[in-house]
């Protein structure tokens, strides 16, 4: 594109260099840009859709002998489907960052109701 004659050259200067494997910046947006603003949006939404999801399983769920607060999928799911239909990818993430713990890779409907979900 930089060779390009009918490209504009104010588009091409405000493009960043390639970054390599290495590069602090590498994989990251530009700073300051729209696209980086979008993503610091969307991690903080899914920060509020896995706290406000670790709140469900504590109001919902049973303590156990433990102190861990505990629930079965099948309850969580159907209490949390009228919130948001992403319930599994936020257990996901949720198990990502360390709050709860299930058994198995993924989740499903029906399959795994009585896979007990615990709130660490």
């Amino acid at each position: 594109q930089r060779k390009n004659p009918f490209s504009s050259n104010d588009r091409l200067a405000s493009k960043p260099a390639h970054t390599h494997r290495g590069d602090p910046t590498y994989g990251r947006p530009p700073e300051g840009s729209r696209t980086e603003q979008r993503g610091r949006d969307a991690h903080s939404h899914v920060g509020r859709e896995v706290e406000e999801l670790c709140l469900i399983i504590r109001r919902t769920g049973k303590v156990g002998e433990d102190g861990h607060v505990r629930v079965t999928f099948g309850q969580l799911f159907e209490t949390y489907v009228t919130i948001s239909n992403k319930v599994v990818g936020i257990l996901l993430r949720a198990r990502k960052h360390g709050l709860v713990h299930f058994e198995g890779e993924m989740l499903w409907q029906g399959k795994d109701d009585d896979v007990v979900i615990t709130l660490l």
